[in-house]
């Protein structure tokens, strides 16, 4: 049977025909079904504008689940959330809800996801808070996983050895790292570093059943040596948003430089090599989105303004977190931890 995943259709910021292109990439490549949700006459003019007039005689696996309404970026969650119950997201929720998909991706008003998630598909027995988890690129080639990235911007120490925990089973199970070691975001590396916050958390991290290295810094997110990193998801929202606009000033300057300074062009083929090399291994749109962890079912989020490639890894994601029963690792390790404490 082919994993199933619902799609948020008018979430991005140029919704639905990045939704479309994304969906079509990953029903080609991915042995996935896509169900496209929103307001079908525009899906539908994107698929015919796509060359997908029709996908089940193209033998692709997408079907169009009408809604109407839209939570824009601009609109008060909380009363979106709650009012606009034909709003493409929710209407995407409730069908992960009724099992008729297996995963949910949208790069809609994060917070309007998070609420619907929470709302629609419900939090684990043994998870207090849910938390966005980041893939940041590294030197090593294997990413370095960052929660909370903007779920949760006041947390309590419990809070962040649970994000501890749902990381570094994140960090197997998708990632393929055999014994993630998981460090938490400080100030310093010593023990009496950081506010209070930290060092009470660092406490209840060296407890907790899994492979702690101590306090990290910001310099470690991207040097391959720490496998999970654990913040708030304020602090843990900044470090994702700098970096991405880090990446944006690097490939900036990168590209300026090379033509400025390019002389033969044997040296322009293969500094154009290197900038796509580069380029590639800091691209967001490999990585897809961030999982919400700790929902009983599986919410994939991604940027507003993600490409179509970022659509098609996130629903990538979303079905590999299927395929490992991912929520159900997170509750077994969590539900075993309390019996032990």
């Amino acid at each position: 049977m082919l994993t199933t995943i619902a799609v948020d259709a008018m979430g991005g910021d140029n919704a639905p025909a990045i939704e479309v292109e994304g969906a079509i990439q990953a029903a080609h490549d991915l042995r996935a079904r896509i169900l496209l949700v929103g307001q079908e006459e525009r899906i539908r003019a994107e698929l015919e504008h796509q060359g997908v007039p029709n996908p089940r005689k193209q033998r692709l696996h997408i079907e169009i689940i009408d809604a109407r309404e839209i939570i824009t970026m601009d609109d008060p969650v909380a009363q979106a959330v709650r009012r606009k119950r034909d709003s493409s997201i929710r209407v995407a929720a409730r069908l992960v809800r009724e099992g008729k998909a297996h995963g949910l991706v949208s790069a809609g008003n994060t917070g309007a996801v998070m609420a619907t998630a929470k709302l629609m598909l419900g939090t684990l027995p043994s998870v207090d808070r849910p938390a966005l988890a980041g893939i940041f690129p590294t030197l090593k080639g294997v990413g370095t996983v960052l929660l909370d990235v903007g779920a949760n911007a006041e947390c309590k120490p419990e809070h962040l050895k649970q994000f501890a925990i749902m990381g570094s089973i994140y960090s197997r199970s998708i990632l393929g790292v055999r014994n993630p070691n998981v460090g938490l975001m400080s100030i310093g590396e010593e023990d009496v570093k950081g506010n209070e916050l930290t060092r009470e958390t660092l406490n209840l991290m060296k407890a907790a059943p899994i492979n702690f290295i101590g306090n990290v810094e910001g310099r470690d997110i991207f040097t391959g040596d720490v496998d999970v990193i654990v913040s708030d998801g304020f602090t843990g929202n900044v470090i994702l948003k700098t970096s991405e606009g880090l990446v944006e000033a690097i490939m900036g300057l990168l590209k300026t430089e090379l033509g400025q300074t390019i002389l033969t062009q044997i040296g322009a083929m293969l500094s154009l090599n290197a900038f796509r090399s580069v380029k590639k291994r800091l691209d967001y749109s490999e990585f897809g989105g961030a999982p919400l962890l700790g929902c009983k079912q599986i919410c994939v989020i991604c940027h507003g303004s993600s490409n179509a490639k970022a659509i098609r890894n996130a629903i990538r994601v979303a079905k590999e977190f299927y395929k490992g029963k991912l929520s159900e690792r997170i509750e077994s390790e969590l539900g075993r931890m309390a019996v032990i404490s």
